[in-house]
């Protein structure tokens, strides 16, 4: 009786987390090589209709125990439309000041998500081109098992 209740409240909560998610535009995840190599880059395209609207953007990272740092830096490459792009570097933090890994998950697989632009907008529309590219010391990266971005619509 006590596993059927838990398997209740299971599919219960993910009914409920599915519904919450209506303002979600983009949301997709990608697993990298392992060792995560500095020339390698997650690229995620996805189509702009709306411009008026503001967004947040967020940046997914799961990781494992394994991994060597308490941080992460990024170089986030947005192409836009019109062929122009802009370049920005993101810390993303992974660990506390006392090496207590942050972050979702059991045993060691720990996921992340970390706001990167709050109230941000798409000046065009059209497709977009969001990559990134591990920038970190280390040319082979050991322990960085997927990164993401999710971008939600800001609701009034």
């Amino acid at each position: 009786m006590n596993k059927l209740l838990i398997i209740i409240g299971i599919i219960g909560l993910l009914f409920s987390m599915a519904s919450c998610d209506n303002n979600s535009i983009y949301d997709h995840n990608e697993l990298v090589a392992k060792p995560w190599t500095a020339d390698q880059k997650a690229v995620f395209n996805f189509e702009v209709n709306d411009t008026l609207s503001a967004f947040n953007y967020y940046i997914n990272i799961r990781n494992t125990t394994d991994y060597n740092y308490s941080n992460l830096y990024l170089f986030i490459r947005t192409d836009f439309p019109d062929g122009r792009y802009s370049v920005d570097t993101a810390e993303i933090f992974l660990a506390d000041i006392n090496g207590n890994w942050l972050g979702d998950g059991f045993g060691e697989i720990k996921d992340n998500q970390r706001l990167f632009r709050k109230h941000g907008r798409f000046p065009m529309k059209g497709m977009y081109k969001i990559s990134f590219e591990q920038a970190m010391r280390e040319e082979n990266l050991e322990g960085i098992e997927a990164v993401g971005i999710r971008i939600e619509k800001i609701e009034k």
